[in-house]
């Protein structure tokens, strides 16, 4: 399927596409049924999780009779390590989300988990994903009458449920899973107690843990370690989970599919301390190395990566090539990034608050530069402009990614095709682009080799890897309205 590009879409990439360098996660939820101060639990879990959402974090807690929310822009930090909110949370049932905007301007009436008063009680949900169909069930719950208080694909869900003829809350939320399309993992909070549940091609992850008798439910395993807790197993594709005081209930309420969970989060989006599919991250992306250093050779100095998320990669080429290993660039990790508003002459030299050249290391040498990816090609042209200012005689750049030629409409705020590098440009253009003596990108089948498989299997492939092969494994009726009602406004136009 071909990927279209869409404006005004409020739950896709494009529009409000904040002009980062980088792929973001939109969300990490977590999850306590069980444990005394859970929302404190969920805080820790949320910490752990910041990565996968910096822009607001959410907690709802319930204490048996009531349910307590907070939520705030900016980081966990700041916001729930405060003890005045901390103490109204109480309850040993808690939901907590972090997220990343995809809606341009942050709102407070965006974040999550989003809560609503429903004939069947109350009902809390934190998202990971994004609903593919939103849009088209927004405007059909608009004309039968819904009101919605916010701009995020997450509160289609709680309309769903309302108007659900279902007898039970449960049943009303399998009901409203029915009517989704794309990505979606969710927590969700309920006066009795918690559900999960991941799509039928688990898209995004979802992982289960236990503290003691006490059930976690989180996006990562590094947030089941922050907190103490031993992991159990992932929420399988399709897959529900509902824990509640009669215990921990499985069913599979959906038609089975071949499960497609998405290959960027072994590249870039999870922790390298977290497991992934079975699989440690920081492993796997030490294989990627590897297998870019036996694809893409080069004869150099030094290998040396952008720090911190092509670090892994770059310690497997350096072993794999037997070239030194070496920080050639220092990452500064206390620039946030409403540091500084600056115009834009100081705008370019801002690449250096958050990376410098470790210019007596790299003077004179040839080096090997290792990024997990490259998506507009913006940050590239300035750490290699960097390094070239700081001495170094050649800069190879090596990417421990296959080209990212299309947008991601499954919960992973991209750029439009047009502003991805790699659908505008060949090799050859994009080496003379960055300014690189050369540039190599893994291949898609070595990528699917780090993940111990011979490569891609074209016909069943195991991962979802549209965003490098254009292979969307699900319909985006969204994006197709869209292109259809753009074709007919051409054609009106002529």
């Amino acid at each position: 399927m071909a990927s279209p590009e869409r404006a005004g879409d409020p739950f896709g990439p494009g529009p409000f596409d904040d002009g980062s360098d980088r792929f973001h996660e939109e969300c990490g939820v977590f999850g306590v049924y069980g444990l005394e101060q859970a929302a404190a639990a969920v805080a820790l879990g949320l910490h752990a999780l910041q990565h996968r959402g910096q822009e607001a974090a959410g907690i709802v807690s319930f204490d048996g009779q009531e349910f307590h929310a907070h939520r705030a822009m900016g980081h966990v930090a700041g916001n729930f390590d405060r003890p005045d909110v901390m103490a109204e949370l109480p309850g040993r049932v808690a939901i907590g989300h972090n997220r990343y905007a995809t809606t341009g301007a942050s709102a407070l009436r965006n974040v999550q988990p989003l809560f609503a008063e429903l004939a069947v009680g109350g009902f809390a949900v934190a998202h990971n994903g994004n609903l593919s169909n939103a849009m088209t069930l927004r405007d059909m719950l608009i004309r039968r009458g819904a009101i919605f208080q916010s701009t995020s694909d997450t509160e289609v869900i709680i309309h769903l449920l309302a108007t659900s003829r279902q007898p039970t809350l449960l049943d009303r939320f399998i009901d409203a899973l029915k009517a989704l399309e794309g990505a979606w993992s969710l927590v969700c909070l309920t006066r009795e107690g918690l559900i999960a549940c991941r799509d039928p091609l688990g898209f995004r992850p979802l992982v289960m843990g236990a503290l003691g008798k006490a059930v976690i439910f989180a996006s990562e395993t590094v947030a089941l370690d922050v907190v103490g807790a031993r992991f159990l197993r992932e929420v399988e594709p399709g897959e529900l989970v509902v824990v509640d005081a009669r215990g921990v209930r499985s069913m599979a309420p959906l038609p089975r599919q071949r499960p497609r969970p998405c290959i960027f989060e072994h590249v870039y989006f999870s922790r390298p301390d977290s497991q992934a599919d079975g699989l440690s991250i920081y492993e796997v992306r030490k294989r990627i190395g590897a297998e870019l250093a036996r694809e893409a050779p080069v004869a150099a100095d030094m290998v040396v990566p952008v720090p911190d998320s092509g670090t892994p990669a770059a310690l497997g080429y350096a072993q794999a090539s037997g070239i030194p290993f070496e920080l050639g660039i220092i990452r500064s990790h206390y620039v946030g990034r409403t540091f500084i508003q600056p115009g834009e002459a100081v705008r370019h030299l801002g690449v250096k608050l958050k990376h410098n050249a470790n210019r007596a290391l790299i003077a004179g040498k040839r080096l090997v530069l290792i990024d997990d990816s490259v998506v507009r090609g913006t940050t590239s042209v300035k750490i290699v402009h960097m390094l070239r200012e700081a001495g170094a005689r050649e800069v190879h750049l090596r990417v421990a990614s296959p080209p990212t030629t299309h947008s991601c409409f499954y919960g992973v705020d991209t750029p439009v095709r047009s502003k991805l590098l790699a659908a505008q440009m060949d090799l050859e253009a994009m080496r003379g682009f960055i300014g690189a003596d050369s540039l190599a990108f893994l291949s898609i089948d070595g990528l699917y080799r780090a993940l111990g498989e011979p490569g891609r299997n074209a016909r069943a492939p195991s991962h979802c890897d549209a965003c490098f092969t254009g292979d969307y494994p699900t319909r985006l009726t969204d994006q197709e309205a869209q292109e259809a009602a753009g074709q007919l406004a051409l054609v009106a136009a002529q």
